[in-house]
């Protein structure tokens, strides 16, 4: 007797090996994949099955015991599911048919006796209920890569690369090959082409370049690092290099004049040169080109090249009348005369005049503008911030009288009764805040644009620089300058000693921080380390170091009156910041970067707080300043299209965007005393109060 266990016909041969019957509509393969899904009871029996191939003649029937549970196979129900009944409980039965006798042959199945290699515990397939898998997978097996493509078409993948302009591709490469490539356009005037593949050629046999095709040919595309310069070249392009100088000078206050050399080449005169292939060439001498002065001061690696000329852009004379045209105040034939007439004009010391526009030097009690009022709604005394600051959402005042783009405003030191303004125009002007509104006094001293301003620690006495080369300390009561103070370069920012009044730091435009001492008025320290003019200054660390940034995309901290860094920060994804603030806190620095986003350090461990990053403007290219509110909840933004944009600080979502201006606005400050009291400048030569 045969007995049906999920569908296939098992049953007992005469010498108790254990056989499974298959119908004859099935192949063999069903057998072998339905017992590695057999039951536990017939493991046992299935790897006591190692006879070979026998008939049905040859199997007998079971005990007695096993005569109630045993059935006929039907070769109609090949999988036994009318026996679900007699496990699950179903209702389904089906009568149990006469066992087929050996003596009918054309009914008979084929038997086939079980593998033991086929066991349900030498299977990659377990069942669910299985809790040990007896197959054990070699370390090869489990290593080996993940087989076939990524799918290109994947949605999430589509909806990043998906753009306005077009479809965005990843290309991964080399970033050896991208310098060569680059370096290979600078120097030879062509490049490979990366839009088509190393394989594809054009017409001529070679691979498509970008750039100069007939030089390409004629070196075969070969890199830069392929293509060896003749010693012509070299020595052509070694003359062209700029003296190191001599080492131990630092200041080429005196440089002398050198002899007079020819320019150009020499009439008649030639040289023997040796060509790489040994052959000797005559070829016209050239001579150095005339300099005018000998190089003293030491330069070391960092000397330039002779017709080199890097560094920032600054808007031309041009530039600035459009501007004036475009947004800033209309003048009258006077003072278009007067301004006229002033500009480019050199201002000594000793030279420079103030003018007061109010009615009275002093008040009834003999007190000036220096005096912090004590008659507003708010108290201007008292510590700032402690107010709950909000974003501002109008403009409540505007201060008119710049007659070009306003560079930098500054407020009062403490109170922010006053505001300090460097305009363009080459003027600085002293604004009211609480009481009229109006212009209090106008500083001229410069003969081009101003380019910073601040206050000193209590507000008694201020810095002004500008492209005059010129740096210049005034009085903020009477208007008179007292010092001034130039080495020959161009300031780009002045920073007062927060501990000391006497000493100020600035940074120029040849790389350098200098450090006066106005007592003597001399330099007393320099800081020698940047590789590009210095942008900002910023003191740290309770005033015992400062941080400077540069146009040579990085930082460098230094302690003063040591002018060795003892931290360089530089990274290959980071750009120049050439704005900086610091949180009311002071354990965290705003850097504006030239790619549309504001960075925050530490200034304990000037590392990058990844988590936090500003986004969501466009500066174009502009030292946009951020600043905080006083109660550090808020950072706010100018941009180059005249907006303020206001970030919360906590989650780094902008809270407000206002257009305030018609051109880019620079400089803006929060007063400290109010709660959403923001004044802003811009080049369209107007100062704006938004509340």
């Amino acid at each position: 007797m045969s007995v049906v266990k999920r569908g296939v016909a098992q049953a007992v041969a005469p010498s108790g090996q254990a056989v499974v019957c298959q119908p004859p509509l099935l192949d063999g393969f069903l057998p072998t994949m339905l017992v590695d899904y057999a039951s536990d009871e017939s493991d046992h029996e299935q790897q006591s099955s190692t006879a070979p191939l026998k008939s049905l003649s040859s199997v007998s029937v079971q005990n007695k015991d096993d005569d109630e549970e045993a059935t006929a196979f039907d070769p109609s129900d090949a999988f036994g599911l009318a026996q679900l009944d007699t496990q699950t409980g179903g209702k389904l039965t089906t009568r149990p048919k006469t066992v087929t006798t050996a003596t009918n042959a054309d009914t008979a199945p084929q038997v086939f006796i079980t593998d033991p290699s086929f066991s349900s515990s030498n299977s990659l397939i377990t069942r669910p209920s299985d809790n040990v898998i007896f197959y054990n997978p070699t370390y090869a097996d489990m290593t080996l890569p993940v087989q076939g493509p990524a799918n290109p078409w994947d949605d999430r993948k589509l909806e990043k690369m998906n753009s306005v302009t077009g479809h965005v591709e990843q290309q991964a490469y080399s970033d050896l090959t991208f310098r060569t490539q680059q370096r290979t356009f600078h120097v030879h005037g062509y490049a490979a082409n990366p839009s088509i593949l190393r394989d594809e050629v054009n017409a001529n046999g070679l691979q498509a370049i970008v750039g100069d095709a007939r030089k390409a040919a004629q070196n075969g595309n070969a890199t830069v690092h392929d293509v060896k310069i003749s010693r012509v070249d070299a020595r052509a392009t070694k003359r062209k290099r700029k003296g190191k100088g001599q080492l131990g000078v630092f200041d080429d206050s005196d440089p002398e004049p050198e002899g007079e050399e020819g320019e150009g080449e020499g009439e008649g005169e030639t040289e023997q040169v040796v060509q790489d292939d040994g052959t000797v060439i005559e070829v016209p001498k050239v001579k150095a080109p005339k300099k005018d002065k000998v190089q003293k001061e030491y330069l070391g690696p960092w000397a330039g090249w002779e017709g080199e000329n890097i560094g920032v852009v600054n808007p031309s004379e041009a530039e600035y009348e459009e501007q004036e045209e475009r947004g800033g105040a209309p003048l009258n034939k006077k003072q278009r005369k007067e301004v006229i007439k002033d500009s480019g004009k050199e201002v000594g010391f000793g030279q420079e005049k103030s003018v007061f526009h109010g009615k009275e030097t002093h008040d009834y009690l003999g007190r000036t503008y220096m005096h912090i009022p004590t008659d507003v709604d708010v108290n201007l005394t008292a510590e700032s911030g402690t107010q709950e600051c909000f974003a501002p959402k109008k403009v409540i005042h505007t201060w008119s009288g710049h007659t070009k783009g306003v560079s930098r405003i500054k407020l009062f030191p403490k109170s922010g009764h006053l505001i300090l303004s460097g305009s363009m125009d080459t003027r600085v002007k002293l604004w009211d805040v609480y009481k009229e509104g109006k212009c209090l006094r106008t500083f001229m001293g410069h003969s081009k644009a101003v380019h910073d301003v601040t206050f000193d620690n209590d507000g008694a006495q201020f810095l002004s620089c500008a492209f005059d080369r010129q740096m210049k300390l005034w009085d903020t009561e009477t208007g008179a300058c007292k010092q001034a103070f130039s080495n020959g370069k161009i300031p780009y920012t002045v920073k007062f000693n927060p501990n000391n009044n006497n000493v100020f730091l600035a940074g120029m435009h040849d790389k350098k921080i200098i450090q006066y001492d106005m007592r003597s008025g001399e330099i007393v320290q320099e800081y020698d380390q940047h590789l590009g003019p210095v942008n900002t200054i910023t003191f740290v660390d309770e005033n015992r170091r400062f941080i400077t940034s540069s146009d040579d995309k990085m930082m460098r901290v230094w302690d003063i009156d040591i002018p060795v860094p003892i931290k360089l920060i530089a990274e290959p994804s980071m750009h120049s910041m050439p704005a900086v603030s610091k949180h009311p806190n002071g354990k965290w620095l705003a850097m504006q970067s030239l790619d549309n986003q504001i960075l925050i350090f530490g200034s304990d461990n000037f590392k990058q707080n990844r988590k936090k990053r500003f986004a969501g403007h466009t500066i174009a290219g502009y030292a946009c300043e951020p600043q905080f509110s006083p109660d550090g909840r808020y950072l706010s933004s100018g941009d180059g299209h005249g907006s303020l944009v206001i970030w919360d600080f906590k989650t780094c979502r902008i809270a407000h965007r206002q257009k305030v201006h018609s051109q880019v606005l620079l400089s803006h400050a929060w007063l400290p005393h109010e709660t959403s009291k923001v004044i802003t400048s811009s080049w369209d030569g107007s100062i704006k109060c938004l509340d």
